[in-house]
């Protein structure tokens, strides 16, 4: 039995996730839109381990999701600080495709999903978080994995730390 604000008991239970109240402030997201800000522009400038980047190709490059879906959830990334996939050089977009069918080979080697949700977010008002940087959403998912908690809770449960699922993922790449 839980207590209300007041101190009463209300019959529900309660699973915590501090870390969420970070992200729904605005950490690491910028409060601008540009290049010095962006943290899609910072991360490569960290150690892999430090950025969680799994892979460095030429024009992008693939990191955790430091608010993940679900576990082993990658963003492919340009280098570029452009917003729109029309923005993008062929070159640039070819790699960002190829980058996500690795990711979702990897993905099948590491933690065996069921399937994937892809997916870019073009503009803040289609939910993008950074919507100045493009970045390529590969969220593997599995029979099961949308249970209660994210839907009653806003609480997803993560079963791995993230610097862990970037481990096996970056060895298996």
């Amino acid at each position: 039995m839980a207590i209300d604000g007041a101190g009463m008991p209300d019959g529900w239970h309660r699973l915590w996730a501090p870390h969420r109240l970070e992200y729904l402030r605005g950490e690491n997201r910028p409060l601008d839109d540009n290049e010095v800000a962006c943290p899609f522009c910072r991360i490569p400038t960290l150690t892999d381990e430090e950025g969680l980047i799994v892979f460095r190709g030429k024009n992008a490059f693939v990191v955790m999701n430091l608010y993940p879906y679900n576990p082993g959830h990658l963003l492919v990334c340009a280098y570029r600080h452009v917003a729109d996939l029309t923005e993008l050089t062929d070159v640039e977009r070819n790699e960002i495709v190829e980058l996500t069918a690795h990711a979702m080979q990897t993905i099948r080697k590491v933690s065996s999903p069921a399937g994937f949700n892809l997916g870019m977010n073009q503009g803040s008002i289609s939910g993008a978080g950074i919507a100045e940087h493009i970045h390529q959403h590969v969220v593997p998912r599995w029979s099961g994995d949308a249970n209660f908690m994210p839907i009653i809770g806003k609480t997803k449960v993560m079963p791995q730390l993230l610097n862990l699922t970037r481990d096996e993922i970056a060895r298996a790449w």
